[in-house]
């Protein structure tokens, strides 16, 4: 079975907000729509390249962009930072849709994570296993 690339902010706010997670807000960080997670900046597309923004640890992008640069890329702007970009419609469903619960879990205050998980099915919107 095919997987329908994401190719945009609209189709990837969508799939965000699909997934059903609690606190998630829509904010204008800087003048560009973007997502919130526990008031932390969680799924948005970069106002500076055609691309979505996704969290990745220094290594793991430098992996990433390795292992698929057609994909994967950074721009100088985000070089700082734990971020790598995926090019619009190269976003595969599949690899964002663990990502994001990831870094909506991580961005959760533990204890607030713990009571939520605790009423939780084991395959609810934020589980482990996604």
């Amino acid at each position: 079975m095919h997987r329908a690339m994401i190719a945009d902010w609209p189709t990837l706010k969508a799939f965000a907000l699909g997934l059903g997670l609690p606190r998630i807000t829509v904010e204008y960080p800087w003048g560009n729509e973007a997502l919130k997670a526990h008031g932390k900046m969680w799924c948005w597309w970069s106002p500076l390249v055609d691309a979505a923004v996704f969290r990745a640890e220094a290594e793991e992008r430098e992996m990433l962009m390795q292992a698929d640069p057609t994909t994967f890329f950074l721009h100088p702007h985000y070089a700082r930072s734990a971020l790598v970009l995926v090019r619009a419609g190269h976003i595969d469903p599949g690899w964002a849709r663990p990502r994001l619960i990831r870094d909506w879990r991580a961005a959760a205050p533990k204890r607030w994570l713990r009571d939520w998980d605790a009423t939780q099915t084991p395959d609810g919107p934020g589980s482990k296993t996604g």
